[in-house]
C-alpha cells in the first residue's frame, strides 16, 4: 500500500519532508502538496491517509482523526510567516476591511480571536494578496501566511506589521500551534501496520530535519527572498514539537474558538493509539 501523505506547500515544512522526498528516509509515500485549506478538504473527504493540516481542522472533525504525537508546527513567539500587514495601527482598524488569504483557516481564526480580545471590529474579504497588489489595489490590511508573508513583510505601503505568533504569546504566554499532523481513523482501521510505519517515517523525517537544520536553512533560502542567515532566523522561531506546553496552547486556542462561536465544542486531543 502506498500512503497518501499531505504536505503543506510552504518552506517551513522542508526539514520534515526533505529526507522523505529525497530517499534519505525510505518510505512508500504518494506526497500531495498544497496550502493548508486544500489539505483540510482532502482529509475531510478521506482522500489522504496522513497529512499536515490546520489545527482548526482537527477541532472541526475530531471524530475522523487521530493526532500524530511529537510533531506539530507552531511558534513560541514571532513566527514571521503569519502577519497582519496594515496601512493603519490596530487602534485605527475598526471599520476597515482585511483581505484574508484563502489558503488559511487557522490563521484567520486566530486573527478573529485576537481582534475580539482587542475589541476591534473589522470586515473580512477572502482573496489573493499578491495578485491584488500586483493589480495596483491596496486593501486596508492583509492577513498573509507562509511564503507570501515572508515576501510581503516589508511592503512599503503596509508600515504596520503584527506577527500573530508573537501576539498570541503576549496574550497567553504559551506557544501557538498553527498546524498538526493527523491520521485518518478509517485508514488506520484498514491498514494499521502500514499507517503506523508511515507515521514512524514521518517522525524520523522531523528528527533528521532538526539534526540538519543548518543545511535545511541553506537549501530553503535557494527558493526564497530570504538569505541563509535570515532563513535560519525564521526556522529558529518555529516549533516542531508537540509537548505539554504546545498542547496547553492548542487547548486554550480551542477554548477561544468556542467562546467566539467559531467551533461548537472543544475537542479532546486524541493521539494515535499504541499498538
Amino acid at each position: 500500500m502506498t500512503i497518501r501523505l499531505g504536505k503543506i506547500g510552504y518552506l517551513n515544512v522542508l526539514p520534515i519532508y526533505h529526507p522523505l522526498e529525497t530517499g534519505l528516509i525510505e518510505g512508500d509515500f504518494d506526497i500531495v502538496s498544497g496550502p493548508p485549506s486544500a489539505l483540510n478538504r482532502l482529509m475531510d473527504a478521506g482522500e489522504l491517509d496522513i497529512s499536515a493540516a490546520s489545527s482548526i481542522e482537527y477541532a472541526r472533525h475530531p471524530e475522523k482523526y487521530y493526532l500524530l504525537p511529537n510533531i506539530a508546527i507552531g511558534s513560541r513567539g514571532p513566527v514571521q510567516s503569519v502577519l497582519l500587514l496594515s496601512q493603519y495601527s490596530i487602534e485605527e482598524l475598526s471599520g476597515k476591511t482585511i483581505l484574508v488569504s484563502s489558503q488559511t483557516h487557522t490563521s484567520a481564526a486566530l486573527l478573529k480571536v485576537l481582534l475580539a480580545e482587542w475589541k476591534v471590529n473589522v470586515k473580512y474579504v477572502s482573496g489573493d494578496a499578491t495578485s491584488e497588489l500586483k493589480s495596483g489595489k491596496r486593501p486596508d490590511a492583509i492577513l498573509a501566511i507562509g511564503d507570501e508573508a515572508l515576501n510581503l513583510r516589508y511592503h512599503p505601503d503596509y508600515p504596520h506589521r503584527t506577527d500573530l505568533g508573537e501576539a498570541w504569546r503576549d496574550l497567553t504566554s504559551l506557544p501557538f500551534i498553527f498546524g498538526v499532523w493527523i491520521v485518518q481513523r478509517t485508514s488506520l482501521e484498514k491498514n494499521g501496520e502500514v499507517i503506523r510505519t508511515g507515521c514512524a517515517k514521518l517522525l524520523a523525517g522531523k528528527n533528521w530535519g532538526s539534526e540538519n537544520i543548518t543545511a535545511m536553512c541553506t537549501l530553503a533560502s535557494e527558493d526564497s527572498c530570504l538569505n541563509a542567515t535570515e532563513m535560519c532566523s525564521y526556522f529558529d522561531g518555529l516549533v516542531y514539537d508537540f509537548g505539554e506546553n504546545e498542547q496547553k496552547g492548542l487547548k486554550l486556542f480551542y477554548q477561544h474558538l468556542k467562546n467566539n462561536g467559531i467551533i461548537d465544542a472543544i475537542p479532546e486531543l486524541t493521539f494515535l493509539p499504541q499498538n
